[in-house]
Order: structure tokens, then sequence, then C-alpha cells
């Protein structure tokens, strides 16, 4: 029987894209050389033909689904106002349909923690992409320096993942929907107002606060947090 020319460039794509499919769902330690070629309808015979090794086609696989998350994002964010792409990339993130849907959804919830457990070239690969995603959502907000929006970025996408992890393993619909839900209002991850600096301390006062800074202080964060339950219950009103 004879190939196409391209044939063993499409087996190996083939045999990535399964990768990455089946990576999500059961975790980078979770599937053999044998069940990854499974996936791919293959034998494992001829896996070395294609990759040099396991950890190999992990990386190449990592790569495919945070690239596919980035083109996702840009593809949801399109045409519109940073504001509104911002909140429409936390509505399909924290969404049924993505904790629902580990194999086709995020790399990040469902590989993050393998991976800290991987090899070099894995976590490069990973950071690397993590780095274009942060820049994605750093320019979903304007009203921030350059390294203020990054740093709020990083904070919304931790948050994100964070909450699809704990929905995910919770089990019980109930809770999983309580661990997601609250969070899944954009107003409750998007960044409002530009960074303060904190205030020069010394370790003395850290340590030893005086009484009225601590009432000050606690009296911000109860406003700070009423403020922002009272706006998300009203654009969950609107």
């Amino acid at each position: 029987m004879r190939y196409p020319k391209d044939h063993g460039q499409q087996t190996r794509r083939r045999i990535v894209e399964n990768a990455s499919y089946g990576l999500r769902q059961n975790g980078a330690d979770g599937l053999s050389v044998v069940d990854l070629m499974k996936l791919a309808d293959l034998t494992h015979g001829s896996f070395y033909a294609y990759f040099k090794s396991r950890d190999a086609l992990v990386v190449e696989a990592l790569a495919l689904a945070m690239d596919r998350t980035v083109a996702h994002w840009l593809d949801l964010t399109q045409g519109l106002p940073a504001e509104k792409g911002f909140d429409a990339v936390v509505e399909a993130y924290l969404s049924p349909r993505h904790r629902n849907n580990p194999a086709r959804g995020c790399a990040l919830p469902a590989l993050a923690a393998d991976i800290g457990r991987s090899g070099p070239e894995a976590r490069r690969t990973f950071a690397g992409r993590l780095e274009k995603m942060i820049d994605i959502i750093a320019g979903l907000i304007p009203k921030r320096s350059p390294s203020d929006a990054r740093q709020a970025a990083a904070g919304a996408i931790a948050t994100m993942v964070g909450s699809i992890v704990l929905a995910r393993a919770a089990g019980d619909k109930r809770l999983s929907d309580a661990l997601w839900k609250p969070v899944g209002r954009p107003c409750a991850i998007r960044p409002e107002a530009p960074l303060r600096k904190p205030l020069q301390r010394t370790e003395s006062e850290f340590l030893f606060p005086s009484p009225s800074a601590s009432r000050a202080a606690s009296a911000y964060r109860s406003s700070n947090h009423l403020m922002q339950t009272m706006t998300c219950k009203m654009q969950a009103v609107m």
C-alpha cells in the first residue's frame, strides 16, 4: 500500500493531537506509551519512529493544548473593547462546559501540577505558553501600567484555574457549583482600579500594628468586600 508523501507528518500530528486530549483527561502521568498510541489507533511499536521519548510527546501535546487556548482567547476577544473581552474570557472559562470537559479545555487546571514534577523542557514549554496567556489578559486591563496589568492578569488566571481545579475535584455538583459560580461573574475577578503602592512600614509595625491601624485595615477590607459583593449582585440582576 502506497502512502502520500506527507503520511508520516499527518500521522505524527494525529498522535500529538490525540495525546493532547488524553493527557488533559488523564494527567501527564496517567497514560503509557501504549495508551497514547492507542488514542491514535496505532500500535506502540511505531512510537519511536515519530518521537525520541515519551517526554518529547508530552511536551508537544502540552504546547498544542496551550496554543489552542491562546487561539481561543484571541477569537473570543477579537473586535471587543478591553473590558468586554475580559468578561468574555472569564465567562467562557468559568462555565459548566469547561468544568465538565477537561479533555477539550485549558491545560492549566488539567496538567499544571503534573508539569511541575516534570523535566525542564516541559516546564519551559509550560512557562512560555503561560506568558502568552498572561499577555492576552494583561492587554484586556487598560487602566494599569504594563507591569501592573501583567500582575493583575497573572492573579486573574490563577483565580480562574484554581476555581476549575477545585470544582472538578469536588465531585458533588452542589459543592462544585459553589466553587466556581461566585467567581464566574467577571466583576468578581476584573481589576477595576490601578494598584496602589504598598505603604512603607518598619518591621515592628508589621509585627505589632497599632490598634487604630488594625481597625482601619479591617474596615477597609470589609467595605471593599461589601462593594465588590454589591457590584456583582447588581450586575447579576442586570
